[in-house]
């Protein structure tokens, strides 16, 4: 009888099998988008021979293409998630949870793509930052899961405003349970659950009436990657040189306005448009760099002496690196990348929008960042002038961000592979 040494001839080659991972980015904004691209790229430092795939969409797809990503070709047949909080939104308003709770059918329908996407190929590792879908039904049909599976988020649980009342914050906590039972019941699932940030940025909230607190509750179930910007922040030469790239004279003052990825803040935009007359005549070396963003169309915007107006740029990080104040709207990565580059900024969060209202604000609280100004404030163009004009003048020192995110985060996929 013949007698096996070593390894079986299978997990040989299964060795030699080139590693395939298939990326999940939430399209919702392009923080995750920028971050994901900065971690695949510390991915492979680990393992040189990695494929990635991207099931991605719209505006995602615009930063992979730029970055050079490959694109699945199944990605196409994805409902729109961007389309859908777009419709949901009017005003600089966005109730985030209640068109959540409205967009079943595009999850449903998403995730039958991705369930295809892994059966007809075999992927080492499923990587998805914020893909509620793909958590979600795995959790409700686990014998689906073939692959190592890692959930990547940087907020933990729902929360009510308080204009939704009594019945609002019954439905956060009912989504919030439904959460803690399937974890609870499948733990092995996720093969690593990483929060984009530290445990002091995770709320100090509850989950709901009989639930464990939201920061407890994540330090014992998540590993912490610390915050992913994707670049390190420019030194004062540095800064000077991206200031002349811009056209910039020495006495030049340069505020970046961005409302992020989606097509939500256009109304935003328009606001500010109406203070750059104003906001000029107390600074007139005052510039105003406008960007739309890859849903807006740029020649939508009225048109105003000392402002330029741009739609996507795809390194939008080096400009507000360069700026000397901001305009944006409450999103977690233009925000953080402002708190790294150590930049004066207003932030004005969607009104409803849970996540910008708590989440955000919370983690801008603890690096001292940013000055939050209700959209309400923004419709006087004389006040919300004065206001741009006086954080320009502001001296900041806000907490360091961390640059070692992404090798972080990479680091744990890393182990699943």
């Amino acid at each position: 009888m013949a007698v096996m040494t070593g390894r079986s001839s299978t997990w040989v080659r299964a060795q030699r099998r080139p590693k395939k991972a298939l990326f999940l980015s939430s399209p919702i904004g392009l923080g995750h988008a920028r971050r994901d691209v900065a971690i695949a790229q510390e991915l492979r430092k680990i393992h040189p021979d990695l494929h990635i795939d991207w099931l991605a969409q719209h505006p995602v797809t615009r930063v992979l293409a730029d970055a050079g990503e490959p694109v699945h070709p199944a990605s196409a047949l994805l409902a729109n998630e961007s389309a859908h909080i777009e419709d949901e939104s009017a005003d600089h308003d966005l109730h985030a949870f209640q068109a959540i709770r409205r967009m079943d059918e595009i999850l449903v329908n998403n995730f039958m793509v991705f369930n295809d996407v892994v059966d007809e190929t075999y992927y080492d590792l499923v990587i998805g930052d914020e893909a509620w879908e793909v958590d979600y039904f795995l959790h409700e049909n686990p014998e689906l899961k073939r692959f190592a599976f890692a959930w990547m988020t940087d907020f933990v649980g729902w929360l009510p405003m308080p204009q939704g009342g009594d019945a609002e914050a019954e439905l956060t906590a009912d989504y919030n349970a439904e959460m803690l039972e399937q974890r609870a019941r499948y733990r092995r699932l996720r093969d690593r659950s990483i929060f984009v940030g530290n445990p002091e940025d995770v709320v100090d909230a509850s989950f709901g009436a009989g639930m464990p607190r939201i920061r407890d509750w994540t330090e014992a179930n998540y590993d912490f990657a610390g915050y992913v910007t994707g670049f390190t922040p420019p030194t004062d030469d540095e800064r000077a040189a991206l200031r002349r790239s811009l056209g910039l004279d020495a006495d030049d003052l340069l505020c970046v306005v961005t409302v992020g990825g989606s097509g939500v803040g256009d109304a935003l935009l328009r606001r500010v448009m109406d203070a750059v007359g104003p906001a000029r005549r107390l600074r007139p070396e005052l510039h105003f760099l406008v960007v739309t963003g890859p849903r807006i169309d740029p020649g939508s915007l009225p048109r105003r002496p000392g402002a330029t107006v741009r739609g996507f740029i795809p390194d939008l990080y080096l400009a507000l690196s360069a700026c000397d104040v901001a305009v944006v709207q409450g999103g977690l990565t233009t925000c953080m990348e402002l708190t790294a580059a150590q930049r004066p900024f207003l932030s004005v969060p969607l009104e409803n929008h849970f996540e910008q209202n708590f989440h955000v604000r919370h983690r801008l609280a603890n690096y001292g960042a940013g000055r939050c100004v209700r959209y309400a404030e923004t419709g006087d163009a004389e006040a919300l002038a004065a206001a741009i004009v006086t954080e320009v003048a502001r001296e900041v020192r806000y907490r360091p961000v961390e640059t070692d995110g992404a090798a972080r985060a990479a680091a744990l996929l890393g182990e699943l592979i």
